[in-house]
């Protein structure tokens, strides 16, 4: 089985898959490039969550890529209108051709005597392999096989229908029916007021309670903005000024945790009237931004409790019955629907085996070098997120410094590049500084960051951007090396 040589394999054709393509159509033009993606179209998460409501919990301006503007004034846009942005992204620059759908990749092994990788992949049940110079991994932090979901006791005698928002099915018909939606996370607070539209009742069950914040789902000053100002400087001072302010904000969570506490807890009871028992179901137990906040437009849930078609419940399930929930207070919750607002399962580096000149490599055991490279592990990199912030403000900041390090190799003649630690005493932290449940599963799996740069993950927009736009890349951690052969 011959192997299709590449300069760059990027796994994924998601939202950061298409901007990392974009990015070196842009910055590396001489670069051959593919797509390598397991799924059959382009839009990762926007194109796989098809739950009702399905929406950004983060705006549009910070959400959209630094080269392409959010046209809408709708800053909390919902999923169908992210996905034409992607794969409009996609069709505009051409991308589409470079992408190889239906195809799973399963390992790659690194030879620094070839100064190259080889990927292993299924594609139509059949094996496919490549190599390339460089592997870009760009498919997001979760498993796309499916959600996590506890096992609840009893949960075979329900008779009714239990679905995971991951899973959704084409045909589920809850119009006029009870829904219960356990789960009080971002899912949970879309799906809540939606499925409220025609469900008899939907409530939301929660073990303990998130901060929950309301904003308008339109941004009147952006659509002033773009009104007056031309379509590229606009999204730029829209995005800007969306990137100050949650900067900001997280800085005072961490700073003022009771203050900020006070403030959202202050505007939920505004929200849902004197009478509300806020202290029992909007009043988390840890400080802001120990979670991610959860975002809701318009104040739909607070709208849909207000009007009784929707209510919470704080509570411990002791088990599922025939006909709905059974609580632990003794309480029983009818339903129809059961719909498991429970969480993702994350899955580090997408889920491949890699290797190393024969070497297994373990991530639970490496350093991450600013959260994009890996100790040891040469000539990889990988695109994720902020957690307190857009995912793609890191995205856009991660492809466009692989791209200066692919020009910088260029320039160098060197055809490979791997971080190394050479610090015994540096101190190992958490790849994320989260309470969540779904983030607390998987941490031992995932790589870990130092207690220094530039190990040190710093969810921080304008210090990413000095360190990953500005900063010189032989900073003495970066090995340059395996130059390239002498020609004849």
């Amino acid at each position: 089985m011959a192997d299709e040589h590449f300069d760059v394999v990027i796994v994924g054709a998601g939202l950061s898959g298409i901007g990392a393509a974009r990015h070196l159509q842009r910055l590396c033009p001489g670069l051959r490039f593919v797509i390598l993606e397991g799924r059959q179209a382009v839009g990762g998460t926007w194109d796989l969550f098809r739950y009702p409501g399905v929406r950004s919990d983060s705006d549009m301006f910070t959400l959209g890529y630094s080269f392409k503007p959010w046209a809408s004034g709708k800053s909390i846009a919902d999923g169908p209108s992210i996905l034409d942005y992607v794969r409009e992204a996609a069709r505009e620059a051409g991308v589409e051709r470079h992408i190889r759908f239906g195809t799973q990749v399963k390992c790659a092994a690194w030879s620094s005597q070839d100064a190259r990788w080889t990927i292993e992949a299924v594609c139509a049940g059949q094996p496919a392999r490549f190599s390339a110079g460089f592997v870009f991994l760009c498919g997001g932090y979760y498993s796309y096989e499916g959600g996590y979901t506890p096992a609840f006791p009893g949960a075979d005698r329900f008779q009714g229908q239990v679905v995971h928002p991951q899973a959704w099915p084409a045909d589920l018909d809850y119009a006029g029916k009870r829904v219960v939606v356990i789960g009080s996370g971002a899912t949970a607070v879309t799906l809540v007021p939606e499925m409220a539209r025609t469900a008899a009742h939907v409530t939301m069950l929660q073990r303990s309670p998130t901060y929950v914040v309301s904003r308008p789902a339109d941004d009147a000053w952006a659509a002033r903005l773009q009104r007056w100002l031309p379509a590229m400087l606009a999204y730029n001072l829209i995005r800007w000024r969306n990137v100050l302010f949650g900067m900001w904000f997280f800085r005072l969570a961490r700073k003022k945790p009771e203050g900020v506490k006070r403030n959202i807890i202050g505007m939920i009871r505004q929200a849902l009237g004197p009478d509300y028992d806020v202290a029992t179901h909007f009043t988390p137990r840890y400080n802001p931004w120990d979670q991610r906040l959860c975002l809701v437009p318009d104040a739909d849930l607070f709208q849909a409790i207000k009007s009784g078609r929707a209510s919470v419940v704080t509570d411990h399930i002791e088990s599922f019955t025939g006909t709905g929930i059974k609580l632990k207070s003794g309480a029983e919750l009818p339903a129809d629907v059961i719909v498991t607002a429970t969480g993702l399962t994350l899955q580090v580096m997408n889920g491949l085996q890699l290797s190393v000149d024969g070497r297994a490599i373990a991530p639970g055991e490496t350093l991450a070098y600013k959260g994009m490279m890996y100790e040891g592990v040469p000539n990889l990199a990988s695109s994720f997120g902020y957690t307190n912030a857009a995912w793609t403000l890191k995205a856009d900041l991660t492809c466009a410094w692989v791209c200066r390090l692919l020009d910088h190799m260029k320039a160098r003649g060197m055809r490979q590049v791997t971080p190394r630690n050479d610090d015994p005493g540096l101190g190992r932290e958490p790849f994320l500084d989260f309470s969540s449940g779904y983030v607390q599963r998987a941490m031992a799996d995932f790589p870990k960051q130092g207690a220094r740069p530039p190990w040190k993950l710093h969810q921080n927009y304008a210090r990413d951007l000095l360190s990953l736009r500005y900063a010189k890349l032989e900073d003495g951690v970066l090995a340059f090396s395996n130059p390239e052969p002498a020609a004849g």
